[in-house]
């Protein structure tokens, strides 16, 4: 693409918000497509060109890396001040909640599947493990949800003690663990195994069930129910 400095300079029918209008924004390449989010670009740099190096800058996950860009990031990126990199994070945040909605009617705490799908869009992205503690009322309802280790996952770090002192102020029958595994793969390790067994003997002592754990990886995912496990 020959450099020009703003979006006026490129032919009407070559505009991506203009292409948008004539033949929908399924038509629209990831760079045109964050290039009319953007609406502009920098001194020097059109819409398109900064959306370009952005790109660039996301790697070979391409528009998936935007989800990786932390705030501070993005700010390193030139071009990039506060109100792009406002714009960039709610774009990513809003692709989040597009996915949770859309599965949100067939959430399943009994279907290891549907709460996979439900949370992936949530931890696949993230560079470090992080648990969530879903916890459950006797119709395995969500009654609420919170993050209890960011890092590695490790049974040493994770006490019981204070995983269901949550649970217990909030009533709950059961719960499910869930954390990801940044490298995509999410084959249990043998610290997932003693945290879910110290997890489970702890849960069964004080009367709440630990229905699952689910490992996310990269568009995939293991349930400790599912695979026997628990």
């Amino acid at each position: 693409m020959s450099q020009k400095n703003t979006m006026k300079e490129i032919p009407s029918m070559e505009r991506p918000y203009e292409k948008c209008e004539r033949r929908g924004a399924e038509s629209l390449s990831d760079v045109e497509l964050l290039a009319v989010l953007l609406r502009t670009g920098t001194r020097g740099e059109n819409a398109l060109e900064l959306s370009e190096r952005i790109l660039y800058h996301a790697g070979e996950s391409g528009i998936l890396g935007i989800h990786q860009f932390s705030r501070e990031r993005l700010l390193r990126i030139k071009g990039i001040g506060k109100v792009k990199a406002v714009q960039l994070s709610c774009i990513s945040e809003l692709a989040k909640r597009l996915s949770k909605a859309s599965v949100q009617e067939t959430l399943s705490f009994n279907n290891p599947e549907t709460v996979a799908k439900y949370y992936m869009e949530d931890l696949r992205h993230e560079n470090q493990e992080h648990m969530k503690l879903l916890m459950l009322n006797s119709k395995a309802k969500l009654l609420g949800e919170t993050e209890v280790s960011k890092g590695t996952v490790n049974a040493s770090l994770i006490t019981p003690r204070e995983l269901f002192i949550e649970a217990l102020q909030k009533n709950a029958v059961s719960i499910v663990i869930m954390h990801n595994h940044p490298s995509g793969d999410p084959t249990p390790s043998r610290e997932d195994r003693l945290t879910t067994r110290r997890i489970q003997e702890a849960g069964a002592l004080i009367g709440i069930d630990l229905l699952d754990h689910i490992i996310i990886g990269n568009n995939c995912y293991i349930s400790f129910r599912k695979e026997g496990m628990l």
